[in-house]
């Protein structure tokens, strides 16, 4: 039978997993896979296993309660193996970097950064600071038909949001670089021009959430600023 994989700790890690319930429903029963060095948290996998909020939520809640015993390395929902044996022989073959692994991430936590901007703020900025955008834009309104000049303004525009994004982001990420042991860059969003992720050491968490805090006032109005977590650290896995 399939294997679901929730994560992996060190042998001696903690598990206390009694009224947890696994993945599936009914749910599955949680256990545990050992080697001399690794245990893998895993329960048996559901014929009709989806990314339903009660199966995401189960899958959480086990990480979150490894987590709180020491460093876990977090497996993404849906991490099947063929079957125990299997799961048992790729912790005895990867041993090494598993436990590199976990010793980076002991005492640690992921939080995910998203910044967005206020687009009508920033063209109001641009439309103050740059003359060539104030000209263009003038000509188009007087001129509602010259496309060209439209096409050059909405071009120009764009690029001016892109290169202060580009600014932005590049200024935020390093400034809590310095707050962070890792960064971890993910793609934007449809929304969000920045999305990062910072390792950090759990007694500096509240140090680095001062530190977003403090970013996002600097920068106003014009950006907003959506800080998640203390999160499984999946980015540094």
């Amino acid at each position: 039978m399939p294997t679901y994989i929730y994560a992996i700790t060190a042998a001696d890690h903690p598990l206390r997993l009694d009224g947890l319930p696994g993945v599936g429903a009914p749910a599955s029963d949680l256990r545990t896979l050992k080697t001399r060095e690794l245990s893998a948290v895993v329960s048996d996998t559901p014929p009709d296993l989806r990314a339903k909020r009660r199966d995401l939520v189960a899958h959480q809640s086990v990480l979150e309660r490894l987590m709180a015993d020491g460093a876990a390395l977090p497996m993404r929902f849906g991490l099947v193996g063929p079957d125990d044996e299997q799961v048992l022989a790729a912790l005895e073959q990867g041993k090494d970097s598993y436990t590199a692994r976990l010793f980076e991430l002991d005492g640690r936590l992921e939080y995910n950064l998203k910044v967005s901007g206020d687009e009508e703020n920033m063209l109001r900025e641009i439309l103050a600071e740059s003359p060539e955008v104030r000209r263009l834009n003038e000509y188009t309104r007087q001129n509602p038909a010259a496309q060209d000049q439209k096409m050059a303004l909405g071009e120009l525009i764009s690029n001016e949001i892109g290169a202060r994004q580009d600014a932005v982001g590049n200024s935020v990420s390093a400034a809590l670089a310095s707050v962070a042991e890792r960064v971890s860059e993910g793609d934007p969003t449809k929304t969000h021009f920045l999305n990062v992720s910072y390792l950090v050491r759990r007694d500096e968490a509240s140090a680095f959430s001062q530190a977003v805090h403090e970013e996002a006032e600097r920068r106003g109005d014009s950006y907003e600023f959506a800080l998640n977590g203390p999160l499984p650290p999946y980015s540094f896995v």
